[in-house]
């Protein structure tokens, strides 16, 4: 089977986010807080896609700077949710929910890229539902409900979903050096909103938290500037977001496998439990696989 050259962009941006989002958690024991991480993985993507403005591109003119802002609002509010969902939820959860962004990409492609809703694309909505059924069984009473981690993770593939799509509508029009610095400048400008939700200052942020804070912004922001380049480039949203949307699967896995390496007290829970999520990250990548077949 072929395999184009550009999906191993997304394909490595899988198996990054999955770090990122263990890194982000290890530091979350150190009570970083949802408000101080979001903002510090924001500004860390604002300044990692800054250089990108060198590419160059056309531009637009400035009544069309909404579109760039639009996105960036989007991807924004997706940043919020995913970390809702990891601060207190299990990362085997949250992570293969997200994968949800793959079938709601197919479906804002529908509608702002012009084209129809297959049979498939119903059939794999079903198996991505009977995935979150799975997905959602057991956990521990001391941690949020499995319901609200797989909510605020669905709220943020919406969210990521529509940014994508519109990135890949707009971007060539604008050139990757323009779009891309602009919509990433604007999710950095809204975090300052974040500040008077400190919990405390950043400079009290515990030392110990930091390479793992940071290490996590980073990945975030790398895996995101792969993702970003590869739909602003090749466009094919819906082939792209398969091939990342594995990071459910791996993410399951690495908890399973290597949690206890960033004290993630997931591998703990009992097997039948990590069997049916596992078995929930499996449906949904089969639903991924069926929406665009």
């Amino acid at each position: 089977m072929h395999f184009p050259a550009h999906l191993f962009l997304p394909l490595a941006s899988s198996l990054v986010y999955v770090a990122a989002v263990l890194l982000v958690k290890r530091s979350a024991a150190y009570g970083v807080g949802l408000w101080r991480t979001t903002f510090v993985s924001n500004v860390t993507m604002g300044v990692c896609f800054a250089p990108l403005w060198l590419l160059g591109g056309p531009g637009q003119p400035v009544g069309a700077y909404w579109q760039p802002v639009l996105s960036g609002a989007l991807f924004f509010l997706g940043q919020i949710f995913t970390f809702m969902a990891l601060q207190r939820g299990d990362v085997s959860v949250a992570t293969p929910v997200l994968g949800l962004k793959v079938v709601l990409v197919v479906f804002f492609s529908v509608s702002l890229l012009a084209g129809t809703v297959s049979l498939h694309v119903w059939l794999a909505a079903g198996l991505s539902t009977l995935g979150i059924a799975l997905l959602s069984r057991g956990g521990r009473p001391a941690h949020h409900a499995a319901g609200r981690t797989i909510f605020q993770a669905a709220v943020a593939a919406a969210s990521f979903a529509a940014s994508d799509v519109l990135v890949q509508k707009w971007t060539p029009a604008w050139g990757v050096g323009r779009f891309l610095p602009l919509m990433f400048g604007v999710v950095m400008v809204l975090s300052a909103g974040f500040v008077p939700f400190f919990s405390a200052p950043l400079r009290l942020v515990p030392r110990a938290a930091w390479p793992w804070l940071l290490g996590g912004a980073v990945a975030l922001a790398v895996q995101a500037a792969n993702m970003a380049v590869t739909l602003g480039v090749f466009g094919d949203a819906t082939t792209v977001n398969i091939v990342y949307a594995s990071r459910g699967l791996w993410s399951v896995l690495a908890v399973w496998l290597v949690g206890h390496w960033f004290r993630n007290e997931e591998g703990g829970l009992d097997a039948a439990i990590l069997r049916s999520r596992l078995m929930g990250a499996g449906l949904m990548l089969a639903a991924i696989a069926l929406a665009v077949t």
